[in-house]
């Protein structure tokens, strides 16, 4: 079976992510449609990927199998609306990455009921170790919700919900997880300079063990919580820093935080779907 055709409407960073990925496992760039009215994007991933472009999003998802909006959540409302005739005579799945807008307003700016899939990536898909949430309406098909799971996958870690209201617990944990642990690595490494170390050795023993820690929770049988309590030795330095830690009120102030990155994106996703 020949490969499907992919139409990207958006050719920002996520886009870029994503066509990386599906290229570097083999994908055909020829199956590969972007549509963006910057020429310069357009100029850029043909240079550098040698995919299709356009300017019309029409022209791009006409001829597409999937069409992926990767545009921003305040413009899909009004790149959706003019693409709704083309897209159920095509009969194409629509894999939305826009952050916070939910299916069913997706789909009424379609005008239709048509297969729709909703994805949450994060950040480090730019570097393919992302992790992406995938919820699909009922409309689409086991073909479809196979060619959305490899598509995004090329960025990353898949998983799917069977609940689309848990998107906003998923954009909590790892839409905005990023940048919880950014913050602790910044605060680690202006710990480090504090005692001394020079800045360029700070961060660099703040990253790799950044790294480390997060491959051997990945790799290893045994959770966090257990892997916390291995390296923490009985009234040694590792104990005494946690203690600081707990005694500050780490567990109830990050609860407070996740909860209320959630409690946003419900907003947002009212704020979206009211436009």
């Amino acid at each position: 079976m020949s490969p499907k055709t992919i139409a990207f409407i958006g050719g920002g960073n996520m886009a870029r992510s994503l066509i990386g990925g599906l290229l570097a496992d083999g994908y055909p760039a020829e199956r590969i449609w972007v549509s963006d009215p910057q020429a310069e994007h357009l100029k850029s991933m043909m240079d550098q990927y040698s995919v299709n472009t356009t300017g019309d999003n029409q022209h791009a998802a006409s001829q597409a199998d999937a069409v992926i909006f990767a545009v921003k959540p305040q413009v899909i409302k009004s790149v959706a609306e003019p693409l709704g005739p083309a897209l159920r005579a095509r009969g194409a799945v629509v894999i939305s990455i826009a952050a916070g807008v939910r299916e069913p307003d997706i789909r009424r700016w379609l005008g239709g009921d048509i297969p729709i899939v909703r994805a949450m990536p994060n950040t480090p898909a730019l570097v393919q170790t992302g992790a992406t949430a995938l919820y699909a309406n009922r409309w689409v098909t086991p073909e479809q919700r196979d060619l959305a799971e490899s598509l995004l996958r090329a960025a990353g870690l898949t998983l799917w919900l069977e609940d689309e209201t848990l998107m906003d617990a998923v954009t909590a944990v790892s839409g905005s997880g990023p940048a919880y642990f950014f913050l602790l690595m910044e605060l680690i490494e202006e710990s480090g300079v504090t005692l001394g170390l020079p800045r360029d050795t700070a961060r660099l023993l703040t990253l790799q063990t950044a790294l480390g820690a997060a491959k051997m929770a990945i790799e290893s049988p045994e959770d966090p919580k257990s892997l916390r309590r291995r390296v923490t030795s009985p009234k040694g330095t590792t104990e005494r820093a946690l203690g600081i830690l707990e005694a500050g009120g780490i567990r109830d102030l990050v609860g407070s935080a996740v909860k209320a990155a959630a409690a946003r994106a419900r907003e947002l996703g009212d704020e979206l779907g009211g436009q």
